[in-house]
């Protein structure tokens, strides 16, 4: 009997067999993927009610995210105010309706450069820290000793982080519209020259409740988006395909959450903007 026929060559999957296979993979992972978080969501949300209610750590968490951010906010948002007053003025002043700067600068931030950005700010800055820091814990075993000492991680961790961060965020989103009409006022009336009073005109006649509404209910559901998927990518860091399990895996877990809410944001708010208008 020759090599050739004890030895049968098994054919090699075509490339479009191997696609498929990927693809297949893909899709399991993704969907175990978002049927965890899901599972992690409702679990973190019940966590709030379960007793006794941890108010000291939710006092940390008010004080990490909310005033530790507090910086980075005012800079961003008196930055983005005195570009949207030198920029409006500058295309305003061609038509002769410089009068309407108060207007613009203020709708702009209050119904989307204010929610949106402050959420992606809060996710760089406070959001990587609370993946990274539940990412430590399990692989260091500290969530898996919770568990054996029959404390239940969602009401000990993950919960008083959701609801501090959903206070947090509308709270820094009212301090990022003041401080960005500041800015806008700053430069377009005191350096452009545009009209104090009808840039404080246009502000109170075209600025509605709706409109504060609006900037309110993102800020609100941004603040929960943010917190839900940062402290999911560090609870599971653990299960994600490809991440290893050690520092490394922590320190991919916490890209991919700031990526994966900076997107989430910036999608979330063209739907909910579709909406709510």
């Amino acid at each position: 009997m020759s090599a050739s026929q004890s030895h049968p060559v098994v054919a090699q999957p075509s490339r479009l067999v191997r696609w498929l296979g990927s693809l297949g993979y893909l899709t399991i992972d993704t969907l175990a993927d978002l049927g965890r978080m899901g599972f992690f969501l409702l679990r973190a949300l019940i966590g709030l009610f379960k007793l006794p209610f941890r108010f000291g750590e939710v006092i940390k968490q008010l004080r990490f995210i909310g005033a530790g951010s507090i910086t980075v906010i005012f800079f961003t948002s008196l930055s983005t105010g005195m570009v949207l007053g030198l920029q409006g003025y500058s295309a305003l002043n061609r038509f002769g309706a410089d009068g309407m700067l108060g207007s613009v600068v203020a709708l702009s931030l209050i119904m989307e450069l204010g929610p949106t950005l402050t959420a992606i700010m809060v996710a760089g800055r406070a959001g990587s820290a609370m993946c990274a820091e539940l990412g430590i814990m399990r692989i260091s075993e500290q969530i898996d000793a919770l568990d054996c000492m029959a404390i239940d991680p969602f009401r000990y961790l993950i919960s008083p982080k959701f609801l501090a961060m959903v206070i947090s965020v509308p709270l820094l989103t009212a301090v990022f519209d003041v401080v960005g009409i500041f800015g806008g006022y700053l430069v377009g009336v005191e350096m452009m020259g545009a009209n104090s009073g009808s840039f404080m005109a246009g502000m109170a006649h075209n600025v509605t409740n709706a409109d504060l509404r609006m900037g309110f209910v993102k800020s609100l559901f941004f603040g929960l988006l943010v917190a839900w998927i940062c402290t999911g990518r560090g609870f599971f860091v653990h299960v994600n395909r490809g991440m290893g399990f050690g520092a490394e895996s922590v320190s991919r877990a916490t890209t991919q959450a700031v990526v994966f809410s900076s997107i989430s944001v910036l999608v979330f708010d063209y739907l909910l903007t579709s909406v709510l208008l």
